[in-house]
């Protein structure tokens, strides 16, 4: 929680800038004086407001506030370092979303593991028009190396790769360890 801090001094007091014949009465300058104290904190944070905002230097109780901002996949159960990562990234995810590439970012930072996908959507492409669809049925196989599989909660995965895949693509999960 944000609040006063003792002895922290504003860098810029009320008091100097008071009309000369102010300055010189004493009730007026420690009256203006009990606004520094109060204004120091909000002044603190205002000169620093980029490093509220930076997800790697945001003081501990900031980084569920930027992930709404972003849109960040957060899960309590992460260390504090995932959820951090999980925000710088999260432009980079949404710009990949509903790609492979994506699809794959974003398991590999859900589950701190190396992601392999086979499979596909069953689309093709040919030059001759009525081409027959592949005869493979569409479907997606993926398989997480992870060091522990049993701190993989298969849920939050499967909820991943449903949010980020084609709505029609049956998908199957494989969790292995190193």
């Amino acid at each position: 929680m944000r609040g006063s801090v003792p002895g922290l001094l504003t860098p810029y007091p009320l008091g100097p800038m008071l009309p000369a014949y102010l300055q010189e009465d004493q009730f007026a300058m420690r009256w203006v004086a009990g606004f520094d104290d109060a204004l120091a904190p909000i002044v603190s944070v205002l000169d620093c407001i980029d490093a509220y905002v930076d997800p790697y230097l945001a003081p501990d109780d900031f980084p569920p506030w930027l992930a709404g901002w972003v849109g960040a996949m957060q899960d309590e159960n992460w260390p504090a370092s995932r959820q951090r990562r999980a925000i710088a990234t999260a432009v980079v995810l949404h710009r990949g979303r509903g790609t492979v590439a994506g699809l794959v970012a974003q398991l590999e930072l859900a589950t701190g593991g190396t992601v392999e996908l086979f499979g596909g959507g069953g689309v093709t492409w040919s030059r001759e028009p009525d081409t027959a669809a592949p005869d493979v049925p569409p479907a997606l196989h993926l398989r997480i190396t992870v060091p522990d599989p049993s701190l993989v909660d298969p849920a939050a995965v499967h909820a991943v790769v449903d949010a980020a895949k084609p709505a029609h693509l049956p998908h199957t999960i494989e969790v292995i360890g190193q």
